[in-house]
């Protein structure tokens, strides 16, 4: 177990599908804490703006000293732009800048990267879901905006 999912130990669904990315539900204020001394640098919140929190953001995540990043997934309809920015943001970090992404319980989070899966790493698609699944994803509306994001960007 790597050092950024042990400091997210009790956050729901955590996990680490993309090594020195970890994903998860609703971090708390001890969470961010243990993520800094981990190495994390970036904390990217998908929930809603208008979403309840436990804490203030973004500056509870800054005076942690993480980079916040905010990149609002509904729980309606998630746009083409939506799924390419956090496709753009996450290969951006993969590999080079730990990072943190959550929403409230993780569906979205492996909604949303179901894209990177099969467009950046290649993973065909009953694996892609599976790993997605893994993450958190319970929405199949969601898991379809993402499959149809991909395909767009397939050709199929």
């Amino acid at each position: 177990m790597s050092q950024l999912l042990d400091a997210i130990a009790g956050v729901p669904n955590a996990s680490e599908p993309i090594p020195g990315i970890v994903t998860g539900g609703q971090p708390t204020l001890e969470h961010l804490a243990a993520l800094k001394r981990a190495g994390c640098k970036v904390v990217i919140d998908i929930r809603e703006g208008m979403e309840p929190q436990p804490f203030k953001r973004p500056e509870a995540v800054v005076q942690a000293g993480l980079e916040y990043r905010h990149i609002p997934v509904g729980h309606g309809a998630v746009s083409d732009a939506t799924f390419g920015r956090l496709v753009d943001a996450v290969r951006e970090l993969a590999g080079r800048t730990p990072a943190f992404v959550y929403c409230s319980s993780a569906n979205r989070v492996g909604g949303a990267l179901l894209p990177y899966f099969m467009l950046e790493q290649g993973v065909e698609e009953e694996d892609a879901v599976a790993q997605a699944l893994r993450v958190g994803l319970r929405s199949a509306e969601l898991m379809e905006q993402a499959l149809e994001y991909v395909r767009s960007r397939q050709g199929v």
